[in-house]
């Protein structure tokens, strides 16, 4: 039997199969809860922050056109859940902790070697930290979820081309904080 893309199972879900948003929700609910966690760090507002991505998703199945990227839809839609969110709450604080970074960083054999590397990734978790929401966002999606540009587009409603920029110049903003922590 054919697996079903997200596509197709989308346009299911639109046209009444609610069943198939389970399938839709068993696919992306990592990558969703990875994304909501790289922007706010707490686990259980992740959980909730995810549901109420796939609730939002029922809610306005009959916006969804077919056309394009069904990921890229859903990421537009799990920022809009992420701003809401915060648009609401705004006494909290919206920290980002990169705890993905430590996978990537090299393997070592020596205390000293991961003794910096900690030292690294807490200097680059405070780095983003202090980064402006908007861009702390595209290096989420851009870099730690390793989304084309194109989908990254599709989610900040701008061209690739933009998108583009908008990782570069969040990039650079990003090692030039990294840079100043690093020398204190």
């Amino acid at each position: 039997m054919q697996e079903l893309t997200n596509n197709a199972l989308m346009l299911k879900v639109k046209s009444g199969d609610l069943d198939k948003l389970g399938l839709l929700y068993e696919r992306h609910k990592k990558r969703l809860f990875g994304f909501f966690y790289n922007m706010n760090s707490d686990a259980a507002l992740s959980e909730d922050l995810v549901q109420n991505v796939f609730m939002r998703i029922l809610k306005y199945k009959h916006t969804y056109t077919g056309e394009g990227s069904f990921t890229a839809w859903m990421f537009r839609t799990a920022r809009n859940v992420n701003y809401d969110y915060y648009r609401k709450n705004k006494s909290e604080k919206n920290i980002s902790e990169v705890s993905e970074v430590a996978y990537k960083l090299e393997d070592s054999a020596t205390i000293e070697q991961e003794i910096q590397d900690k030292q690294n990734i807490r200097v680059l978790n405070r780095a983003m930290q202090l980064l402006a929401p908007e861009k702390r966002e595209v290096l989420v999606l851009s870099k730690l979820k390793e989304m084309q540009f194109s989908e990254v587009a599709q989610i900040l409603g701008c061209t690739e081309g933009a998108a583009k920029v908008k990782a570069y110049r969040a990039l650079k903003e990003l090692r030039s904080i990294y840079l100043q922590l690093e020398r204190r």
